[in-house]
């Protein structure tokens, strides 16, 4: 009997210490609907490699933009994420308010941290005044989406290279009795196609400290999309009714972030899907902005063992195998070199709508951020001025933009 009690509290003993040595983590990320499957896929291998680590998944960000918002209230909350998910253009607030953390003295306990794929180009995408706040962990490419079904059906046998084609297309789809031709992208997170329409032109939209709408090229870029949305007579969709829209083989070419080619496999319906190349204004792009997020530590645990696990976690996730599962699940490119060059080396071969993005990475270019704290404010105000031209309340661009240059003054640390 004494040698049944011994052993029974050995086991108990056993059992108390294995729970006191779990430990757990609070993740959160943006776009259930692009990442719930990665993470999924990612969790089994994850949980064998690391039995005492739990990972306690958040609520998901409904977008970069509400990402930001959240995490900056849960800052002042005191109620912060180990590790959040955070747009590539979004890091730098967060850095400058001293809500994410560098990685630095994690990086320096790695003996061979290049060697896991984390080379220096993909790292300073989160690199700050010299030391690194983040790691990428997908990156992604504007390119066309296009329903070869309806586009032979309305009459289209190339895909197009520029603007002027892509209209082009529109009207004789439409005079063959295609009802939704198109769908362009103007409402993506970030004002992502309105900084691609800009580095299409070779021009940044920050530059020194100031936004560039008041340049000729971002009177191109207005105009451009005026001619877009009014000659293709393009709806006015929301975001994900759009994606669902041509999911469904309502609409014949869609301009998007690869990111959704993922979701939009899966929920794809009997059609013939290709993806091509971002059209040029007349030529092909100068550049495009990189899109895509990377992975903060905004823990405010003191305990070591959390911030251990939390690191674990956050390396996982951007490695190669980790980084592999974004290229399998999604249309994200992971900027991971291992990932890219060794696991994923006959992926993209047997996947030609992923490869498209890759083909494009030269023209790979920054999403920037806008300065101040009203970063997220002058968003919106472009967010709003486009969507002007989309409801045709905005006729004007050159008056369109001289309000937008007001407004964003206004919102500007400098005016």
């Amino acid at each position: 009997m004494k040698n049944t009690v011994t052993a029974m509290a050995l086991a108990l003993a056993a059992t108390s210490v294995f729970a006191d040595d779990k430990v757990t983590i609070e993740f959160a990320y943006p776009y259930s609907h692009l990442f719930d499957v990665t993470y999924e896929a990612m969790m089994p291998a994850f949980r064998a490699a690391h039995p005492n680590i739990e990972v306690k998944f958040r609520a998901t960000y409904e977008s970069y933009e509400d990402a930001t918002n959240t995490v900056l209230r849960e800052a002042v909350a005191n109620n912060l994420p180990d590790v959040t998910m955070q747009g590539l253009n979004r890091q730098q607030t967060l850095v400058e308010k001293g809500i994410a953390q560098s990685l630095e003295p994690f990086i320096a306990a790695e003996a061979d941290f290049e060697k896991e794929g984390y080379h220096q180009a993909m790292l300073s995408l989160s690199t700050f005044d010299e030391d690194v706040y983040g790691l990428p962990f997908s990156i992604s490419l504007p390119v066309g989406y296009y329903n070869m079904d309806l586009l032979r059906e309305g009459g289209i046998t190339a895909l197009p290279t520029n603007w002027d084609e892509v209209i082009a297309a529109c009207k004789t789809m439409k005079s063959n009795g295609i009802d939704n031709p198109i769908f362009w992208g103007w409402n993506i997170t970030g004002n992502w196609f309105m900084q691609a329409l800009l580095w299409s032109q070779d021009k940044a939209i920050v530059e020194d400290g100031r936004v560039t709408m008041d340049s000729p090229e971002a009177l191109v870029a207005l105009e451009q999309m005026q001619e877009i949305f009014t000659e293709c007579e393009m709806q006015n969709l929301e975001w994900k009714a759009a994606l669902s829209s041509f999911s469904a083989g309502d609409i014949g070419m869609m301009f998007w972030s690869t990111s959704a080619l993922g979701a939009v496999e899966r929920s794809q319906g009997d059609f013939e899907l290709v993806t091509g190349p971002f059209p040029g204004l007349d030529n092909a792009p100068l550049g495009l902005p990189a899109g895509g997020n990377a992975a903060m530590l905004t823990s405010t645990s003191e305990d070591p063992a959390v911030r251990e696990a939390a690191w674990t976690w956050l390396k996982y996730i951007t490695s190669g195998e980790g980084a592999a599962e974004v290229a399998k699940t999604t249309g994200y490119m992971p900027p991971n070199k291992a990932a890219n060059e060794i696991i994923l080396a006959d992926f993209y071969e047997q996947n030609p709508n992923k490869q498209t993005a890759v083909d494009q990475l030269p023209l790979l270019r920054d999403w920037l951020a806008y300065p101040g704290d009203n970063g997220l404010a002058i968003t919106q105000v472009i967010y709003d001025g486009i969507e002007r031209i989309v409801t045709g309340e905005a006729t004007d661009m050159k008056e369109l933009q001289e309000e937008l240059v007001e407004e964003i003054a206004d919102l500007l640390p400098n005016g």
